[in-house]
């Protein structure tokens, strides 16, 4: 039997395994090219329509039902379940641009798709993919190049009230649930980078940045806060609910007497050896307490829990606690407060201590739903941004924007040249790179009009995305970019009567627009060198 092998199982019984023979039935070649670039053409073709400011957002409903409303590149794809290993290049291709940039994560796979549906086409007129990948590379040189040319430089101060970073940070939020209270938002998203950006390495540490959140209220309740704030409440129900001037032990070590360790016994079998063990508990209580005040300390912030002794004789003693903080909260509250973390009660000292100006429970709705706020901390450099809103879901996406915002205005901080929106960098770079087809010889001029058209696919989709005419409102903008030499005409999305994004400063960091053109430029070249998937233990010669 040819097709057919002989096993033994665990326990030496024969069995016999019939191979599939249309496992063998796999697309080689130029077959197996063109449908990965049909597969990562579905899944660019579902975020197609979240592109722009008058982008329409998605649904995504979870395995366990829950919902998720989104018009976030990075996350939509990320919630996608795929079986395609192509398709799930596109999602690699979104979060790289997310964690590299932070914004423009739909606009990313909207280009690899629409240069992926140029390769094909390509492809089925006879040419090899390896030329059309090559002839990509150098086409999107030269738009780089032209990103370069037409930048310009805005001048980025420290001020919070920088117009420039307010308005690139309203930008990325356009396109947002949140865009309603963009002024507010974005104000936050500057305030928080200036509070925490270092303007001499020209770099932001997202470590410093906290964003929480809480169900509730409306979006315009949301804050910035120069402080941390803690999802906890002060251990007992009786102890102030407001402290001043506040010199916080930070503890790792627990409020505990020690315990014997596991490999021995401790008998008691009398009522006097109960009560020795009871005073002897006692003691070690209230040594702790005494190296605790002894230091200064007016706030106990432990990372683990402690029992109702201990916490009855830290009220009897004035001291505020707070437990079970986590271990990256513990971090953020030395951080913020300049005191250090103490692993035992012996090392406990007055310099070690955090300080802040106040700690204050604050209620929300019942109370038992409360949280901490640490303010005025002796470090300003820690900052935490308040989103509130009246469901879940717009609290997610309250989140995701303002990380997208915030990312923006830590890329000007890097980088303060700009590219102007709406198409219009997009647009410039393709009439660049068409010029450049004009002097090509052979096969790669045809790539680079590929290349060209699939830059004016993203003039496209926005356009179609706020409801004008796609065709003609490309052509009206390529040949007024032509006539007057203005590379900072773009697609007119909210309707302002302009095509001038200089005049409306809608604009995107160089860097991010940069990132986008190379990311979507390598994931094409990879997917078109592609001409085989073998599945491990599942595909036969």
């Amino acid at each position: 039997m040819s097709n057919a092998i002989v096993a033994q199982d665990e326990m030496g019984r024969p069995f016999i395994i019939v191979r599939d023979q249309g496992k063998k039935q796999r697309k080689h070649g130029i077959e197996a090219t063109k449908s990965h670039i049909l597969a990562a053409r579905s899944v660019a073709s579902i975020v197609k329509t979240s592109l722009g400011p008058r982008g329409m957002d998605k649904i995504l409903i979870n395995q366990d039902g829950e919902i998720t409303i989104t018009n976030d590149g990075a996350t939509i794809l990320s919630q996608m379940d795929l079986d395609n290993e192509i398709a799930k290049l596109l999602v690699e291709l979104s979060r790289s641009q997310d964690d590299e940039i932070g914004d423009g994560t739909t606009g990313v796979v909207v280009l690899a798709g629409a240069l992926l549906d140029q390769a094909l086409e390509l492809i089925e007129k006879g040419i090899h993919p390896i030329k059309i990948a090559n002839g990509f590379d150098e086409a999107c040189k030269i738009a780089c190049q032209q990103l370069d040319n037409i930048a310009d430089d805005i001048h980025i101060s420290a001020d919070s009230s920088d117009a420039n970073l307010l308005k690139a940070a309203k930008t990325s939020l356009g396109s947002k649930i949140v865009s309603k209270s963009h002024d507010q938002f974005s104000q936050m998203a500057v305030d928080a980078v200036l509070a925490v950006a270092d303007f001499e390495r020209k770099d932001v540490d997202f470590e410093l940045i906290k964003i929480e959140s809480k169900v509730g209220g409306s979006i315009e309740d949301s804050s910035f806060i120069r402080g941390v704030l803690l999802e906890k409440e002060f251990s007992h129900p009786q102890m102030p609910k407001s402290v001043e001037d506040c010199r916080i032990a930070i503890l790792t070590c627990p409020l505990e007497p020690p315990k014997p360790k596991t490999k021995h016994k401790l008998e008691i079998s009398t009522a006097e050896e109960f009560k020795l063990l009871q005073e002897y508990e006692q003691e070690k209580f209230q040594e702790m307490i005494n190296k605790i005040k002894e230091s200064g300390a007016n706030v106990v912030a432990c990372q683990w829990g402690f029992d109702d002794e201990a916490n009855h004789l830290l009220l009897a003693n004035g001291l505020n606690a707070i437990r079970w903080i986590g271990g990256s909260e513990l971090e953020l509250l030395a951080i913020a407060t300049n005191g250090r973390i103490v692993p035992r009660f012996e090392d406990l000292t007055p310099e070690k201590l955090g300080k802040a100006a106040s700690i204050k429970e604050l209620e929300f709705g019942t109370t038992r739903d409360r949280m901490l706020l640490v303010e005025d901390c002796s470090n300003s450099k820690a900052v935490t941004c308040f989103i509130r809103g009246s469901n879940q879901m717009i609290v997610d996406e309250g989140v995701r924007a303002l990380h997208d915002s915030i990312c923006v205005v830590r890329n000007l901080i890097r980088d303060s040249r700009v590219v102007y929106g709406g198409g219009a960098a997009e647009l410039s770079c393709s009439l660049a790179v068409t010029d450049a087809a004009d002097r090509q010889k052979g096969i790669d001029q045809y790539a680079f009009r590929a290349y060209a058209a699939a830059l004016d696919t993203i003039i496209m989709t926005l356009a179609e995305n706020s409801g004008l005419d796609p065709i003609e409102t490309l052509s009206n903008l390529k040949s007024k970019q032509v006539n007057e030499k203005c590379s900072q005409l773009g697609v007119d999305c909210l309707g302002k009567g302009t095509n001038d994004m200089k005049e409306l400063f809608v604009v995107d960091p160089l860097i991010g627009k940069k990132q986008q053109l190379l990311l979507a430029t390598q994931l094409t070249r990879m997917i078109l060198k592609i001409n085989d998937v073998i599945i491990s233990g599942k595909d036969e010669y």
